[in-house]
């Protein structure tokens, strides 16, 4: 289903971010990084460089909104720097917002504070960097939500990459070491005392060990047997 954000008749899209409503009771929190060069995937880049590592960030981004577009919920992508009105993220289907805090922790309460204050009775975050996951998986996690306060996506690397809940729990977006291989089980401490489901652990992609052996990701680092 498109997902159609309701706003105020404003010409500056910053500023009709701020007067969306919801249309569904679930909504899924895109986190995404402009695609600029030299600044995404800069861990990748230092093994394929800079343009290659773009344009593998940019074939996620088309990969993750291929995944969110007919989603049976409310999608709010959240730009790490400047909101881009013209951009694969089309405003008839999704909904757009700024990351805000000092850090990622931070960034990722402010927008779970954000959606459950709009009235969503259920909230998941993802990144905009998984190619192992499906829309199936996230209907999947929101489904489980049914039955669990909360669901989290366990990543290879020891982070994790997906967070759902239906309530916000503040400790979970503090005293972690992000980026880290300590993010995950730090995460499962504070849920400890809850009814939470995990997922299947899946790979995300930060280094070239993430991609190497993935078919589809070969023409981007060609270059490299030459």
């Amino acid at each position: 289903m498109a997902i159609l954000g309701v706003k105020n008749n404003v010409e500056n899209l910053e500023s009709e971010q701020e007067f969306y409503l919801p249309v569904s009771k679930k909504a899924l929190i895109v986190f995404t990084r402009n695609p600029e060069l030299g600044r995404c995937k800069t861990r990748l880049a230092a093994t394929i460089g800079d343009q290659s590592a773009l344009d593998v960030y940019r074939f996620l981004l088309d990969h993750t909104v291929k995944i969110t577009s007919h989603l049976s919920a409310d999608v709010y992508v959240y730009y790490s720097e400047k909101i881009r009105e013209i951009d694969i993220w089309n405003t008839s289907v999704f909904r757009k917002k700024q990351q805000q805090g000092l850090d990622l922790g931070a960034k990722m309460q402010h927008a779970f504070t954000e959606v459950f204050g709009m009235g969503y009775q259920k909230a998941i975050i993802i990144g905009s960097d998984m190619y192992d996951i499906s829309t199936q998986d996230l209907e999947d996690a929101f489904l489980t939500l049914e039955k669990n306060n909360f669901v989290v996506g366990p990543a290879q690397d020891g982070g994790y990459y997906l967070l759902g809940m239906k309530q916000l729990k503040t400790s979970l977006f503090k005293n972690k070491k992000w980026g880290t291989s300590t993010v995950l089980s730090d995460t499962l401490k504070n849920l400890t005392l809850e009814k939470v489901s995990i997922l299947p652990e899946k790979n995300d992609v930060d280094y070239f060990e993430d991609i190497k052996d993935i078919k589809v990701f070969e023409k981007f680092f060609n270059h490299l047997k030459d």
